[in-house]
């Protein structure tokens, strides 16, 4: 059977909704089984499985092509949001729920730049889970009411304002190269690399290395490891 004539269309989501499947994907063990406890209190969730990697999610969303996945991509080292939008690219009628502690709206954009249908933060309570859900089965999107995610911060205007090797230093100097090693990586002379890093302290107006790791931290240029 050709793979169009197995998508679903967005009617027949709706009248299916009663018997959504989900797929939880997160590396902490509790927390899949508090999301697993609310699922089952949600009418029509016939079925939830679970992945605590990449490489189960991947498997598991091929297999089973659920109609949801709530996703933590701080959890699914080293690729993060890269497995939504495969997600959301290969599985076109998955819909993916981002299921985060973090209440930033700068992480929530790049969510839905990926694909995500829904953010939804981990201190949710139960009312709201089942809101999410269900709003997102049903072909809407959701964004827990506590992030504004439309807003954007004087730090992230002067983020989108770099170019785009200006970016990738960046990101380099966060990841902890030297910068002999991002000359070679970028195939640049160590001078040339000197010259973006100044532009970028300048720019910035942040005068340090520590200085550029938290910022490039704090608009998901990099993630920490758990």
């Amino acid at each position: 059977m050709e793979r169009r004539a197995q998508l679903k269309t967005d009617a027949e989501r709706v009248l299916q909704v009663k018997q959504i499947q989900v797929l939880i994907a997160d590396s902490d063990a509790v927390i899949r089984s508090g999301a697993r406890a609310f699922l089952k209190g949600i009418p029509g969730v016939q079925h939830v499985i679970e992945a605590n990697d990449v490489g189960e999610a991947l498997h598991l969303v091929e297999r089973h092509q659920p109609d949801l996945v709530l996703l933590d991509p701080s959890t699914l080292q080293p690729r993060g949001l890269e497995v939504t939008a495969r997600i959301t690219k290969e599985f076109p009628t998955t819909r993916v729920i981002i299921f985060s502690y973090d209440a930033k709206g700068t992480h929530a954009r790049q969510a839905f730049s990926a694909g995500a249908a829904g953010f939804l933060l981990k201190s949710t309570t139960r009312a709201e889970f089942e809101t999410a859900v269900n709003s997102v089965a049903r072909g809407r999107t959701y964004v827990s009411p506590s992030i504004d995610y439309r807003r954007r911060d004087r730090q992230e205007e002067l983020l989108h304002a770099l170019t785009s090797r200006q970016r990738q230093i960046l990101q380099l100097i966060a990841e902890g190269q030297s910068t002999k090693r991002i000359a070679l990586t970028l195939n640049i002379s160590a001078k040339t690399v000197e010259t973006h890093r100044a532009q970028l302290m300048d720019r910035l107006d942040i005068h340090n290395i520590v200085g550029l790791v938290r910022y490039a931290i704090n608009n998901g240029l990099i993630q920490l490891e758990n």
